[in-house]
Order: C-alpha cells, then sequence, then structure tokens
C-alpha cells in the first residue's frame, strides 16, 4: 500500500513537472504565437520560486512568445537546465535567431549557470547556431557540463560558429577561475563534415574534459576524423564515443586506433557503418588488445572487414570482462568466416555477447582500399547533401 502510495505521488508530481525545480511543458502541442498563448505559462514560471529547469520540448514558440517566456525568466538567478529541443517546428527558419537571442538574453540578464543546453530537432541551420552564439560565449554557459544539438542541420558554418563559441567561453571562464568542463556534446545529423569537425576538434583538445561524444551522420571523412582523434587524446575521462555513420577509411581508423590508447576510461565504441576496412580494424584490434580496461561495448558493423581483421578484433577482447556486446554485424566473412567467429566467441565463454550477423555481404572486398577512399569521399558527401534534416 504505501509503495503504491509513493508511486502515485511520484507520478503526481512528474504531470505537474515540479522534481527538481522543474516547470515541464513537453509534449503538449501547444501553438505557442503571442503573449496571449503563453499567458498561463509566464505566471507558472514567475511564481515558480527556485525554478531550475523549463521544458518546452514538442511545443513550436514563436518570436513574440518567446520574448513572453524571455522576460518570465529574467528573475531566475537559479535556472540550470534547457530542454529545448524540437520547439520550433513549422517557423520560418528567420522566426529562429531572434526567439533563441531573446532566450538567451533573458538567462544572461538572471545570472543564470547552466549545465544542460538542449536544443535538438531544430532545423535552425547555421543562423540558429547565431543565435545562441552570445549565450554560449557568455557566463550563463562557464558551468555547461552538457551541449545536446542533434539533427539542428548546422552545418559546416555552424559548426564553426559554435567551435569559435566554445574556445572563446573556455578562455574567458578560464580568466574566471573555473574553465569550462563540458562533459557531453551530441551533434548527429548536421552535416558537419570535414571542416566543421576540424573546428570542432579544436575545442573539444581545448576543453579536454569530455566524458561522451557522439557525432553519428555528419559526412565526416579522414581529415575530419583524424583531427577529432587527436582531440580526443586530451579528453582522458571519455567513456562514450560515437561516429558512427562517417567515412574513417583505414586512415581515420588507424588515427582512431591510435587515440584510442590514450583512453583507457573508454566503455563504448560505435564506429558502426564507417568503412574502417581490414586494416583499420586491425589497427583497432591491436589498441583492444593492449588497453581499454572496462570496454563494454564495441560497434564495428558494416565496415567492409574480412574474417581474418575480425578474428583480430575477437581475439582481442579474451580478457575484457566488462563486455557486454560486440557487434560486426554487415561485414565480410562468408559462411566459413561468420562460423570462426562465432566459434572463437564460444570459446571465449562470450557467445551471448556477439550481435547477430544476419546482414553478413559474404567474402567479396575490394583490396584496393586507397584507391578507392576518394570515390567512398565523395559517395558520402553526395549521401549528406541529399539527407533531409
Amino acid at each position: 500500500m504505501a509503495t503504491d502510495i509513493v508511486a502515485e505521488l511520484a507520478d503526481s508530481l512528474a504531470k505537474a513537472g515540479v522534481e527538481d525545480g522543474e516547470l515541464s511543458y513537453k509534449g503538449q502541442g501547444r501553438k505557442l504565437d503571442d503573449a496571449q498563448s503563453v499567458e498561463d505559462m509566464v505566471k507558472e514560471i514567475q511564481d515558480f520560486e527556485g525554478l531550475q529547469a523549463l521544458r518546452l520540448e514538442g511545443n513550436t514558440l514563436g518570436v513574440v512568445a518567446a520574448q513572453a517566456i524571455a522576460k518570465a525568466l529574467e528573475t531566475k538567478s537559479d535556472f540550470k537546465r534547457c530542454y529545448w529541443s524540437d520547439m520550433f517546428t513549422g517557423r520560418l527558419r528567420s522566426e529562429i535567431p531572434p526567439a533563441l537571442n531573446s532566450l538567451g538574453d533573458a538567462l544572461m540578464l538572471a545570472g543564470a549557470r547552466l549545465t544542460v543546453l538542449d536544443l535538438s530537432d531544430n532545423a535552425f541551420g547555421p543562423d540558429g547556431v547565431k543565435g545562441i552564439e552570445k549565450l554560449l560565449k557568455s557566463s550563463a554557459c562557464y558551468t555547461l557540463q552538457e551541449l545536446r544539438l542533434n539533427n539542428c542541420g548546422m552545418g559546416i558554418g555552424g559548426g564553426k560558429i559554435l567551435a569559435a563559441s566554445l574556445m572563446q567561453c573556455h578562455q574567458k571562464s578560464t580568466a574566471d577561475g573555473a574553465p569550462l568542463s563540458l562533459k557531453v556534446f551530441v551533434a548527429g545529423r548536421n552535416r558537419l563534415e570535414n571542416d566543421g569537425a576540424t573546428a570542432l576538434a579544436q575545442a573539444f583538445q581545448i576543453m579536454g574534459s569530455l566524458e561522451e561524444v557522439h557525432m553519428p551522420q555528419n559526412g565526416i571523412n579522414h581529415p575530419g576524423v583524424t583531427a577529432l582523434a587527436s582531440a580526443m587524446q586530451h579528453n582522458l575521462a571519455l567513456r562514450i564515443l560515437n561516429l558512427n555513420d562517417n567515412t574513417f577509411t583505414e586512415r581515420g581508423a588507424i588515427a582512431m586506433a591510435k587515440a584510442l590508447k590514450h583512453l583507457r576510461s573508454i566503455q563504448v565504441i560505435n564506429f558502426g557503418d564507417c568503412l574502417v576496412r581490414p586494416e583499420g580494424a586491425k589497427a583497432i584490434a591491436e589498441t583492444v588488445s593492449e588497453g581499454l580496461p572496462v570496454l563494454k561495448e564495441l560497434n564495428l558493423s558494416y565496415g567492409e572487414i574480412t574474417a581474418d581483421a575480425a578474428l583480430a578484433v575477437v581475439q582481442a577482447l579474451k580478457n575484457k570482462d566488462q563486455l557486454e556486446k560486440l557487434d560486426l554485424n554487415g561485414n565480410c566473412f562468408g559462411e566459413d568466416g561468420c562460423k570462426a567467429l562465432k566459434d572463437t566467441m564460444a570459446e571465449m565463454n562470450m557467445s551471448e555477447r556477439l550481435a547477430p550477423l544476419s546482414d553478413d555481404e559474404g567474402e567479396s572486398v575490394d583490396e584496393d582500399e586507397d584507391d578507392n577512399d576518394e570515390e567512398d569521399e565523395e559517395d558520402e558527401e553526395e549521401d549528406v547533401d541529399e539527407e533531409e534534416v
């Protein structure tokens, strides 16, 4: 009975959106165009003592409505967490920067110290990044720990603006005695490509505090991957690295393998659909065998890896007691190769940790890897151009 009462109370609190100083309008599908449409929200924000977080996901916010909400936030000095993903559906792209500027200015005026800024799934492009540029450079973001900008269509230009903003924030916060120590960075599906990734790599290297990096589906080829690899070496606390669906080729994979040797805290590596190829897989296997003591997940799926290279990966995992999942699906093993992998995993008592090999491509693979690098990069760039953000 007591358990039921506690559950009901927790549910009631969640619905009211007042847990941990949080006010939530998540998923309400409101069309917020003018001051009148947010009148009740503004009052609730004003009346909420100690407001720390505001959830606006799943609503659509216009410029005037954003200004009204911003005005209510100007006195909220305890504010820490912005959950503002998917809040501009159906809006003109030109509406988004002024809306973001209003909200950012309010947080700066309030003297807020943010820990979370989530603007994912807002297709605002480079101009949207300009809308948060001033905020990111301000003291409100000196304490930022999580920055989530997944699926925002930032492009190369937006990536460069973001990188410059983070570097300036780090510089100013360091001068203030408490350097920016960003822990989580999420920016998948943003068309960053090599130049955007390289710019961000500079920021990552300067900060050196990252624990999670998620940058899948960005059209990054080996020059950008190599830049990121160099930056990751300076983030020794990194636990999760997700670069799924970018084009490493063996050059990028080898660079990343070298970087991983410095990362003894790494738990999850997702290089699936990254075309690491046999030599890249072997380089990663060597790194795994020499270190990575707390590795839990390794994804090298869909990478044109041959059976012998995959066996090297499997054998490298022999003493990884914390391993939970190895994904090698969609590679080029053939029936015999798949059997050899399964048998080897069984011998190590790890059969249940091997993901299914149902999409194996058979034994054929183009051995002339280097000659195909340029072609692969061009194909990847075409895919990114066609992708809808």
